[in-house]
Formats: C-alpha cells, structure tokens, sequence
C-alpha cells in the first residue's frame, strides 16, 4: 500500500482515487500538531494499516521536530504501546 504524505496528512487511496486510509494531523503552532484522527476503511480492517499510519506520523514527526498531542483515542493507545516514540509527545 502507497502512502500519500501531505503538510498534516497521510493518506491511501484506493484505484477510483477515494482515500481509504488516513491520518491528520493539524498544526496547534509552528512546532506542534494535534493527531486529531486516524480512518481506516472496513475492507482494510485488521491488516495493520492504522498502525503503518501512525508509524509514517511518528517517523515524519520526528524528523520535522515537532511534538505531538494525541487527541485520536487510536494515536493515543498507539502511543502507550510504543514507548520509543515518547520523544515526539509534547510534555
């Protein structure tokens, strides 16, 4: 699966062009985002995209520098299991 990455977003799209898969993550200020949503269409289920997403978040967040704040119930269980990005996670 191709991942598209935008300024606060990464997404799938699926072969019609509808996204399929998604992160957000808008800016709370110059050097912060909010992980405000995570989608992951039915058909996609259980195949660990919503992992590889937040994974391509964290990856992309740590080279910008920026910190995160989860609002994403999803991110925020993502980030208790994943320890080693707690770097990102704004104090």
């Amino acid at each position: 699966m191709e991942f598209y990455y935008t300024m606060n977003r990464i997404y799938a799209l699926n072969e019609k062009g509808d996204t399929i898969a998604e992160i957000t993550f808008p800016p709370m200020d110059k050097d912060t985002v909010n992980i405000d949503h995570t989608f992951v269409d039915d058909s996609l289920r259980g195949q660990g995209v919503a992992g590889k997403l937040m994974l391509a978040a964290a990856e992309s967040l740590r080279r910008s520098g920026k910190k995160a704040v989860p609002t994403c119930s999803y991110a925020q269980a993502w980030f208790e299991k994943h320890p080693e990005f707690a770097d990102i996670l704004k104090k």
